[in-house]
């Protein structure tokens, strides 16, 4: 038996303390300990959300990202203000596929049709507070057609959609100018992947132009 067979948790007790975009749970738990044997009871909360996916949206052909800046309630305090830079993302509804997500997503809030998708990771941004994973895709669009102001006006969003160089995107993560999760790890993904991705998304596009003449 490894040792993670031998870890074990016991959920003692849950409360729901607050319901409304996302739901507060207050839970008592015992866990076994590194040294040997169980934690006392410990209390701690969880905001309990939908899993999100996430998109970056990527132009091969003319090696361009569409981002996405709209206001975050979260970052208020924030000496940069609380607009920021980010990618397509929305929560996954019960019976949605990520990948369905992430091209609904695409749709509304950036106005881009997102064709061939390629998974970057999936992970949890704050799981010492919150239930929520992430599901993170790379998605070839069409970023002459990007622009203008998307989102969904009942849901309160005001996105304001930007097409830039890939290497501008990436001197902005670098200056600390994107400055949340999504944005960060899918940028520095695509610094590694960038060479490789253009190369097969363009050969996967010339193959299909080549069978449809």
């Amino acid at each position: 038996m490894s040792e993670a067979d031998q870890r074990v948790f016991a959920v003692l007790g849950r409360e729901t303390c607050y319901r409304g975009f996302f739901r507060l749970e207050k839970v008592r738990l015992r866990h076994s300990l590194f040294r040997g044997g169980m934690s006392s009871v410990l209390t701690r909360e969880i905001v309990e959300r939908a899993d999100v996916a996430a998109v970056l949206l990527y132009d091969p052909d003319h090696d361009k990202v569409v981002m996405i800046e709209q206001f975050r309630v979260g970052a208020v305090a924030d000496p940069q203000g609380p607009w920021m830079l980010e990618i397509v993302a929305g929560l996954i509804e019960p019976g949605e596929a990520p990948e369905q997500v992430a091209r609904r997503e695409a749709l509304e809030e950036a106005g881009c049709v997102v064709g061939a998708m390629v998974p970057i990771t999936t992970f949890y941004a704050t799981p010492a507070k919150s239930s929520e994973k992430s599901y993170l895709f790379c998605g070839r669009i069409d970023s002459s057609i990007a622009g203008g102001v998307h989102g969904l006006p009942h849901e309160g969003e005001d996105i304001r959609v930007l097409a830039m160089a890939s290497t501008e995107a990436l001197d902005l993560l670098e200056a600390g100018r994107i400055n949340s999760a999504w944005p960060m790890i899918a940028l520095m993904w695509l610094a590694t992947h960038r060479s490789r991705l253009r190369r097969d998304w363009l050969r996967a596009a010339t193959r299909t132009d080549e069978e449809e003449t």
